[in-house]
Parts: structure tokens; sequence; C-alpha cells
């Protein structure tokens, strides 16, 4: 008897993917999984926009509070958990349903996709360099020896950029030879994914950003500073965190930390397009229609006939 489809939802942040994902999973008896990097961790809740357990529709729900703050999380260590667990649910004839807003993320569980090699030695020489000339001098440098990777990430992103300058150190190759392929691992995967003009998609962002900090999002961070928020190498760089802490620290006004948590997460929806787009294998599915449970669940009927 074959196994179950691997079913993915994606698409820009706040388009409606959690929804969309209760209800397919819900109509193919299937269990959410989750493919967003910041919930992971334990506590980041409110600015995550993680579903609370009594919103889940007693749906089960894998891959959430997994770290503390505290705790690092590798792409490569995420594979391994999600297709491991995506395996499991399926052995069981359970459809896992993945979801989440890192695109990087989703395609590393679904996609061929072999992670370089790391070396201590020379992972830590980069970081010794970015803690000297900073992280835009190091994009910089990035640039002269890769300029289609260092296009693609922000200078200010550091720690990625310190991944791309060990991986070409290694391989000798640019460091996009290492991005996974539109192949999927498991021929039996369907992208599903909600399409949202742009102008409403930004009304909505917005309107969850005011509702993040009208819930509690400071409290939240205060108390995730206690944890150790500001000394996690992954958890202290999700967009609107990073914000509340300058806030906390005395650097913005919380009007400035509410706007600036906007701006980047504005900015974080297009670069999400901008991946999602060029994968020709999504399903595409209007954000609004009356029949988009349908619409998705046509997709992964296809995918399994």
């Amino acid at each position: 008897m074959p196994l179950p489809p691997i079913v993915a939802l994606v698409g820009a942040t706040a388009s409606g993917k959690t929804g969309l994902s209760l209800d397919l999973a819900e109509a193919l008896g299937g269990e959410v999984v989750n493919t967003d990097a910041m919930q992971v961790y334990r506590g980041m809740d409110i600015g995550t926009a993680k579903v609370p357990p009594a919103e889940r529709r007693g749906i089960p729900h894998h891959l959430l509070d997994l770290l503390s703050v505290r705790e690092p999380l590798s792409v490569a260590h995420f594979q391994e958990q999600a297709r491991e667990t995506s395996a499991q649910l399926r052995a069981a004839g359970t459809v896992p349903v993945l979801v989440g807003g890192s695109a990087l993320y989703t395609r590393a569980v679904l996609d061929r996709f072999d992670f370089p090699a790391t070396d201590e030695v020379v992972r830590a020489r980069w970081e010794a360099e970015l803690a000297s000339v900073g992280p835009a001098a190091l994009h910089a440098r990035l640039a002269l020896v890769d300029p289609v990777a260092a296009a693609k990430m922000s200078p200010g992103n550091g720690r990625r950029v310190v991944r791309a300058l060990e991986v070409i150190e290694l391989t000798g190759r640019p460091y996009a030879a290492s991005l996974p392929a539109l192949e999927y691992a498991d021929p039996a995967t369907v992208q599903v994914g909600l399409s949202i003009d742009r102008p409403t998609l930004d009304l909505r962002i917005q309107q969850r950003v005011d509702e993040m900090f009208d819930r509690g999002l400071v409290a939240e961070v205060e108390r995730l500073l206690d944890e150790g928020l500001a000394e996690g190498p992954t958890a202290s760089r999700a967009i609107g965190y990073r914000e509340v802490m300058a806030h906390l620290a005395g650097e913005l006004t919380l009007a400035e930390a509410r706007e600036r948590t906007f701006i980047a997460t504005r900015r974080f929806s297009r670069r999400q397009d901008s991946w999602f787009t060029k994968d020709p294998r999504i399903v595409w599915v209007p954000f609004d229609a009356p029949d988009r449970v349908e619409q998705a669940l046509a997709a992964v009927q296809r995918t399994t006939s």
C-alpha cells in the first residue's frame, strides 16, 4: 500500500497558511508539522503567531517548543527532525501537513538537499573576522568571491555570510551550488501556496503586528530575556523580538519598535515571495477563495492519483 503524500503549505507571512493547514489536516486526517524556524523555540508564542493549543482543533502539532531560546538551530538539524517526523507519520498512515514561513527550511525538508560539511576551525576563523570587521565588510568580501550569493542575502546577516564563506572555502565552489535543487526527495509531495495581492498582505501584516504588541509581545520578550534570549544565536534574530529588545535597551521608542517590526516583516514577506514564486511546482490558491480548501485537496488528489 503506498504511503500517504507529503503536503506542504507555503506562502507569505499573514497570508492565512495556519487556518488552511488546519482545514487540510482535518480533511486529510493528517497532522501538522511546523516548518517555521522560530516556532521551534519555547516561549516564543506571540511574536511568532504560534497557534495556541486550544485553537489547534485537537490536531497534533509537531516540532513546536523543542528548544530553549539559548540554543542554536541549524537547517541541517531541522531537516533531520522534520524528515524523521514526516516518515513516522506516513508509516502510520497519516498525512504530514507541513506549514511555516521559513522557505529554506521547507525546501530543505522537501527537496534533495545535502548539506556541505562544516569545519569548526574554518568557521571560528570567519566568526572572528566577523567580530573584527562587522557584517557589512564581510558581506563585501563575499561579494568579491561569490557575487550571486552575496546578492541573495542581507549585508547585516553576519551568520549567513560566515556560513557562505565557510562553504566556499571548504568546497571550492560557489555557495549557491550547495542550495537545494528543485527536485523532491519523495515524488509523493505537493506544495500548495496561498496567493495574495501586496496591498492586502501589507494591511494584514500591519494588523498582525498591532495585535502582537497589543497581546503582550513586550512582556513576552522581557520574560525571554531572563531566559537568555539575547545570548541565543538563532532566536535573538527573530523579527519583532530584536526590535523589542532594542526598545527595552532604550535604543527605540515603543512606537519605533512597532513600526520597525512592521517594516521588517513586510521586507521578509517580499523575500518569501521571491523564494516561492520561482518554484513552478507550487499549486497556487487565492487566499480568499471560498473553495480554497477544495482547490488544495484537488492538488493533493492529483499528486496521489
